[in-house]
């Protein structure tokens, strides 16, 4: 027997990520939490949801939209743009569990002589996402992927790595590694941030100090916050050295985000780049197109001359008049 409860009776975070009911739809609260199921009823004070073992009906002030869940919606769509290189899908939301077992393979290593960061894949012909300061100044770099046997990961390096594209204002860089015959690539889909809220529940995959594949959960604290002359995502999610590089993603596992920096001497302040710029250093990447005999693009911001500097023009009090010598 189904009871009709007020969502504000339950504790918080009850049944705020997902209800499991397929074809139904998503109601997307305004604190960013979602709930799954069929809607029942639509009125102007509240919606009915059926999760399937209850009933519960949210006030219409939390609601932000309702999405209605196809049959489609579980099924990952095709590419976008073959120029833009990234997926999008319509994915359903999921626990942090699942989603690390149905992405987690899609989340790399990215080493080089001087460190170790993070990366993930972006579609089936092996190229990778990851922070400019990663690989900056390298040029041998190497990609462990890890491959999912039964409910295990595998480890398996890949040398033949070529850096394609890099945005040091961005702090991003395109890899392409040649994809193992052997080997399936699970590649990340990309989210969508006008869709990302402020205390939206959050989680990151990566390798901090070089622990593989290491997920550490948050939310959302700011969408814009702005550092190194940066927009970035603010989130709660621990980001440490070798985090870097790495996806910030939702609870339909979209990446919205590359894990880039901390605050130190903080806790659960961690900043990612957002997914839009990305997505803009996808399309114009050719504008970033790495030259191996240039690293550094040939770029040099010349410094304004000092004051005082020859060649500047000076205001200088005009000398007293000499008075004529008598006799003149």
């Amino acid at each position: 027997m189904r009871t009709q409860v007020h969502l504000a009776t339950f504790a918080a975070g009850a049944f705020l990520l997902l209800a499991g009911v397929a074809g139904g739809e998503t109601v997307r609260l305004k604190n960013g939490n979602m709930i799954t199921g069929e809607v029942l009823a639509d009125k102007a004070e509240f919606i009915a949801l059926d999760l399937g073992y209850t009933v519960i009906e949210i006030p219409r002030e939390q609601v932000a939209s309702v999405e209605k869940e196809t049959a489609e919606s579980t099924a990952p769509a095709e590419q976008v743009e073959e120029k833009t290189l990234y997926l999008t899908a319509k994915l359903k939301p999921q626990t942090v569990r699942e989603l690390v077992s149905a992405f987690g393979e899609g989340v790399v290593k990215v080493q080089t002589p001087k460190g170790v960061g993070s990366g993930f894949l972006i579609n089936k012909e092996g190229y990778i996402i990851t922070n400019a300061h990663v690989i900056e100044g390298e040029t041998q770099i190497t990609v462990n992927m890890f491959i999912k046997k039964g409910e295990s990961f595998w480890r398996r390096q890949v040398r033949d790595v070529e850096i394609t594209a890099v945005n040091p204002a961005a702090d991003l860089a395109l890899l392409k590694m040649k994809v193992p015959e052997d080997v399936e690539i699970t590649p990340l889909y990309f989210g969508d941030m006008d869709k990302v809220r402020t205390g939206e529940p959050v989680f990151a995959i990566g390798n901090p100090f070089g622990l593989e594949q290491s997920v550490s959960e948050g939310i959302i604290s700011h969408k814009a916050r702005q550092a190194e002359q940066m927009f970035l995502i603010q989130t709660t999610a621990p980001i440490n050295p070798g985090n870097s590089g790495g996806p910030l993603l939702n609870m339909r596992g979209e990446a919205i985000g590359v894990t880039t920096m901390k605050f130190y001497f903080a806790e659960g302040i961690g900043l990612a780049v957002p997914v839009s710029t990305v997505k803009d250093f996808l399309k114009f990447r050719e504008a970033y197109a790495y030259d191996r005999d240039n690293p550094n693009a040939g770029y040099h911001y010349l410094e304004p001359p000092r004051r005082g500097e020859e060649g500047e023009r000076r205001h200088e009090e005009p000398a007293e008049p000499v008075e004529p010598a008598q006799g003149q």
